[in-house]
């Protein structure tokens, strides 16, 4: 045991370090198609950030190691499109296995790793895909199992998966382009970055046809992005949709496996639209494609035959005056034909069925349904999470389906704990449920359920207790405390504050972290991590609140960011500033403010807004100048740049830089490809401009995320050396 872990102090050190406080982390917890086996990713103790595949055979009760990551890998490394990827998925960090699938039969597994192809029995053996290029990307298996498909060299490739097979070896099935700007089978950079969507190839469920996205960035603009690094600065010629610029030109094709018969779907007259999911009907006779326009306005979802291409409109969804689409994986088409759907047409995000013609409506009332889980179809049952009984601990619950449309479908049960934070995943046909839970002393578990939601086994317990990597610390863990406080229109913002030991009649510095941003949800009842609790052990208070524009409140909540980001937002941590100045135990002259990418962007606004607030500000790579920034995140809430108004001029950080007073320290990544690092070097160039005082720490070689277990200490002492300069300390 460490020094630090014998004593109880939470280090930064240890924070990074391995094992993960946490505990182990499970990653893409799958059942095998006969429900026997459950595999698991499961990160090493030794070092976090590698994973390895594990199985547990539900029949014997043992866990067995089916892929050592570091046996079996080539060693290869990784090419740059897919560490752009990796970046995209949020998963550039990791190591080993990152994903895999399983085989239609249930008998073995794909295991993509470091550029090879996998084929891997349940008894561990595993055979190389032969053929495979070392830059295959989105590798995986056709629905009956006959088929491997993968990308490469800007092509799609499909190839036999048996051995014996003559013809197994991978032919690109799609046509080699003269210009390199053409790719086929991919996801484009938006569509990864923004619209959650990382394939380009999708396989009929009778593995008849592969419906293949196509894109041609040639009219997208080229940005100069520097990587730079430690040892010397790599430059990239990056094709990137800035906001008001060119999207890429997408096409979308049905192919049959050996290239022929190869048809083009109709999109629509419009050719400036986004391709924002792809489907087919579980008979595999129709392909279901969601269409949406460029102002993200409306959504088509497009019926279409996958022999002709020839596609018609289903139906829509039209987005509320001053507001948008947000897109969705919660939905699901069923056997007979109809499909449950997650809209916020009433105002929250609620399921409905839509069968011939007809909506009805599943869920209902002033809460949303955050995902949709999984479907029994035979048991005319829809599994699902939401906030019915808790703002801040979603639960999963279960629906009927009513038989007859006229019939409303009743109250959703409840089959999870109260107080706990949950998401899960089901088995196709929703028999079984993987519940993953946290609570505030409680890092993640992990458990295998059954359709009523009584837990049948483990699969992480992850226990604080005996050899658990938090357990020495469990004893100085200090628990949340949840309050609201109102919006200047009244509307009620919540709250999470952790206090440190404190001594009557003596007032604390606050860490008042935030986000702001839309789509997340900061605060909740679940496990708030060893990071927080670190801040809190060296004496101050860590307080956060979610402001207007997030996540999970319904459309008005989050559309009051509509053509006015950096507005409401700045306004509502203001409030929680207010709620701070007014407790007894706090010292209102030392209130530092801290927030990374979009919180970096609001850590400028509030800084800006309110000149002489806070002690100190923090900002970890913030968007400074929306222009920038990529068309389909920044259009869905700011508009055409190139419209009347100001909006991007109001909305970016650059034009009140000067007014900026309280001590700033600036944080960037060199080589960030996500908000790019010229967004600070204009912040830089503006401040030094006109003379105003701040600091910075710069990270060559390191993108977004600035973090690993040398590097995360160093950021995180900075901030706490930098507040200490500017008397942001405990009393002694």
């Amino acid at each position: 045991m460490s020094a630090a872990a014998s004593t109880g102090a939470l280090t930064f050190e240890r924070v990074f370090g391995s094992p993960g406080l946490n505990g182990p982390a499970p990653r893409g917890v799958r059942l095998s198609p006969d429900g026997r086996w459950l595999t698991v990713l499961k990160n090493r103790a030794d070092d976090r950030e590698r994973y390895d595949l594990w199985g547990f055979d539900r029949q014997s009760g043992q866990w067995t190691m089916l892929v050592d990551s570091k046996k079996l890998s080539s060693g290869r490394a990784l090419s740059e499109a897919e560490k752009m990827q990796r970046e995209r998925m949020r998963v550039g960090d990791l190591k080993g296995i990152i994903s895999y699938e399983w085989a239609a039969d249930g008998k073995g597994l794909l295991v993509p790793l470091d550029g090879d192809l996998l084929l891997v029995a349940l008894d561990g053996t595993a055979r190389k895909l032969d053929g495979v290029a070392g830059d295959a990307m989105d590798a995986g298996l056709s629905p009956k199992g006959h088929y491997v498909s993968f990308v490469a060299d800007r092509r799609f490739w499909v190839g036999g998966v048996e051995a014996k097979d003559t013809n197994a070896r991978p032919v690109a099935i799609t046509p080699e382009e003269q210009s390199a700007t053409v790719r086929w089978g991919e996801a484009e950079f938006v569509a990864q970055e923004e619209m959650a969507r990382f394939k380009g190839a999708w396989w009929a469920p009778d593995d008849s046809r592969i419906a293949v996205e196509r894109f041609d960035e040639g009219h997208v603009g080229v940005v100069t992005r520097a990587a730079i690094g430690a040892a010397g600065t790599k430059t990239f010629e990056q094709r990137y949709p800035a906001a008001g610029t060119a999207n890429v030109a997408v096409s979308l094709w049905v192919v049959k496996p050996d290239g022929s018969a190869r048809v083009q779907v109709d999109l629509g007259a419009d050719p400036d639209i986004y391709l924002a999911r792809v489907d087919w009907a579980k008979d595999g006779k129709t392909l279901y494609v969601q269409r949406e326009n460029r102002a993200q306005t409306r959504l088509d979802m497009l019926s279409v035959d996958p022999a002709t291409g020839a596609a018609k409109v289903l139906f829509s969804e039209t987005a509320r005056d001053k507001s948008w689409i947000n897109l969705t994986d919660s939905y699901r088409f069923l056997k007979d034909g109809s499909l449950i759907w997650w809209s916020e047409r009433d105002g929250f995000g609620h399921l409905y069925r839509f069968r011939d013609g007809q909506w009805l409506q599943l869920t209902s009332g002033s809460w949303v349904v955050t995902g949709l889980v999984g479907v029994d179809e035979a048991g005319g049952r829809v599994f699902f999470t939401g906030t019915k009984d808790d703002q801040l601990a979603p639960q999963v619950y279960a629906v009927e389906i009513p038989k007859d449309s006229g019939v409303h479908p009743g109250k959703p049960e409840r089959l999870t704990e109260p107080g706990w934070v949950n998401a899960a995943s089901m088995d196709r046909k929703g028999q079984t449920l993987l519940v993953s839970r946290s609570a505030q002393n409680q890092p993640p578990q992990v458990y295998v359920a059954d359709a009523t939601g009584k837990r049948l086994a483990w699969v992480e317990e992850n226990a604080v207790a005996g050899a658990h990597p938090y357990a020495p610390y469990l004893k100085a863990h200090r628990a949340p405390t949840y309050g609201t406080v109102k919006a200047d229109d009244g509307t009620l913002l919540h709250w999470r504050m952790i206090t440190p030991v404190m001594e009557p009649g003596k007032r604390y510095p606050v860490f008042f972290e935030h986000y702001g941003g839309p789509h997340v949800q900061v605060v909740s009842k679940g496990w708030t991590g060893s990071l927080a609790q670190a801040i809190v052990a060296k004496g101050y208070v860590y307080f956060e609140i979610d402001n207007r524009g997030s996540a999970d409140r319904g459309v008005a909540f989050e559309s009051s960011i509509w053509h006015a980001m950096g507005s409401v937002e700045v306004a509502d941590q203001r409030a929680g500033l207010h709620y701070l100045k007014s407790l007894p135990f706090v010292d209102p002259a030392k209130i530092a403010t801290y927030g990374w990418s979009y919180g970096g962007y609001m850590t400028l606004k509030m800084l800006e807004a309110d000149p002489g607030a806070y002690a100190a500000g923090i900002s970890g790579a913030p968007v400074t100048k929306w222009e920038l920034y990529d068309t389909h995140y920044t259009e869905r809430y700011l508009g055409d740049p190139k419209a009347a108004g100001g909006v991007y001029a109001k909305a970016d950080a650059l034009g009140d830089a000067a007014k900026i007073s309280d001590p700033l320290l600036l944080i960037h990544g060199m080589a960030d490809d996500n908000v790019v690092f010229e967004n600070s070097t204009a912040l830089i160039a503006k401040l030094q401009g006109e003379n105003v005082p701040f600091e910075m720490m710069l990270y060559p070689g390191y993108t977004h995320r600035v973090t690993g277990p040398k590097i995360g200490p160093h950021v995180w002492e900075t901030i706490f050396a930098f507040l200490a300069r500017h008397g942001v300390v405990p009393p002694k």
